[in-house]
């Protein structure tokens, strides 16, 4: 029994250590990747704050001017490229902490902007008058966009690709490594809950029954008389 428990202590250590080191490379993995996405997160906020100095050359620019109908453009650019700046750091967090919680933080709000990228890119492919539903862009770098994108299709096209695609496998590797955490924490549990029975090596044994050490007179007396 004590060799079985030992084999099986042991190849539980072995698989532990096997999942240690599959969550290590997995967690470096999507911290490489979160980095390479954080030049798609910098590049729009730059875009945003060129757009908003060149606005600021020739108009007075407030706080309040970028919720305004005016500048909606690179106000929306500003927060997009806010919030997955955010994004990618809990998800450079998760990965170096390497827990359930923060993984958790990190892949619901990456699934949800994985869906809401996908709603917009069926949007625009079966709505061939996209462009009339947006509003008015009075900055007009909306028009050089479009007209950069029409330019370098198939450059802007790859580019997008690249970085679904980076977004969709640092989304999976979150996920694999918290089915990891799991497993190691239900293992973890499964060891706490052995209950080890032991025995004495000597059984006890009860004590011998009472032996009365005093004789009753009169029976024997009574006996003796008889006797003779």
């Amino acid at each position: 029994m004590m060799g079985r428990r030992r084999s099986r202590d042991g190849g539980r250590r072995t698989q532990g250590q096997g999942l240690g080191w599959a969550s290590c490379c997995l967690g470096f993995l999507l911290k490489l990747l979160a980095f390479l996405q954080a030049f798609a997160a910098v590049s729009a906020l730059v875009y945003a704050a060129w757009i908003l100095s060149r606005w600021a050359r020739h108009h007075q620019l407030h706080l309040q001017d970028l919720i305004s109908r005016d500048l909606w453009f690179p106000s929306v650019v500003m927060a997009a490229g806010l919030f997955y700046c955010v994004l990618l750091l809990a998800g450079y967090l998760a990965a170096e902490i390497n827990t359930g919680c923060c993984l958790c933080f990190y892949t619901i709000p990456a699934m949800a902007m994985l869906l809401l990228e996908a709603a917009v890119a069926a949007h625009v492919t079966l709505n061939q008058h996209w462009i009339q539903d947006l509003p008015d862009d009075r900055t007009g770098e909306l028009r050089n966009l479009f007209s950069f994108i029409h330019n370098n299709l198939d450059l802007c096209k790859w580019s997008v690709l690249a970085i679904f695609a980076t977004q969709a496998l640092s989304l999976l590797l979150a996920m694999i490594l918290r089915a990891m955490l799991s497993a190691r924490t239900m293992d973890y549990d499964s060891d706490e809950d052995f209950v080890v029975i032991r025995r004495p090596l000597l059984v006890a044994q009860d004590p011998p029954p009472y032996l009365p050490t005093t004789i009753d007179t009169t029976a024997f007396s009574s006996r003796m008389r008889h006797k003779f």
